[in-house]
């Protein structure tokens, strides 16, 4: 099964896996809840799922599936190479995360290590994931925080929007760069990017 709010990447993900001998798309899906909706009905061997959809995003999905379906194969697809989210969807049951750029050479071989029981991901999404294995993460307050530093907002800005006073989103701030090993406001915010953490 493929699920992906683009219609041109669900598509092209039929396409080619149609053209296997050994492999057949029983159902395509455009929101998470349709996902839930399909893989109650079709029960596939592995499901590729868009880590970001419009009604929630694809871990939520796939959370929501193995909450029904405990030993669902799921294979979370993405544009993002960070460590952050690929660390998120495996703790969440992901079997596999693929980065959307590296589909046309790796889906077919993703798709059946996964069917045969294996753990598949990019060499350097495991070897990122590994590296930042004894990180502490940041809390959501934290990441609030510096979501809003990298939208350009100075600490005064960032407590008004947030209800904090300028003294707590300092601590914040030093927290961050602690766990981050970050030098300044904008390392933190160029690591964060990197990996995954926040968005823009």
């Amino acid at each position: 099964m493929a699920v992906d709010d683009h219609a041109l990447m669900r598509s092209g993900i039929t396409t080619v896996i149609d053209a296997e001998p050994d492999m057949r798309m029983v159902a395509e899906a455009t929101t998470g809840l349709e996902a839930l909706s399909r893989f109650r009905q079709h029960q596939p061997d592995v499901t590729l799922m868009d880590l970001r959809m419009r009604d929630m995003d694809g871990i939520e999905a796939m959370t929501a599936i193995r909450r029904e379906f405990p030993h669902a194969r799921i294979v979370i697809l993405t544009t993002f190479p960070g460590d952050f989210q690929a660390a998120r969807a495996i703790k969440a049951g992901a079997v596999g995360y693929l980065l959307k750029g590296l589909m046309r050479t790796e889906l077919l071989d993703t798709i059946r290590g996964v069917h045969a029981g294996r753990m598949m991901l990019p060499p350097a999404i495991e070897a990122a994931i590994a590296q930042h294995a004894g990180s502490r993460a940041l809390s959501l307050r934290e990441t609030q925080v510096l979501r809003l530093v990298a939208l350009g907002h100075a600490n005064k800005e960032v407590a008004e929007h947030l209800s904090l006073t300028e003294e707590t989103v300092k601590v914040h701030m030093r927290t961050i760069l602690g766990k981050l090993s970050a030098k300044d406001r904008t390392h933190a915010v160029t690591i964060a990017l990197k990996r995954g953490i926040i968005e823009l």
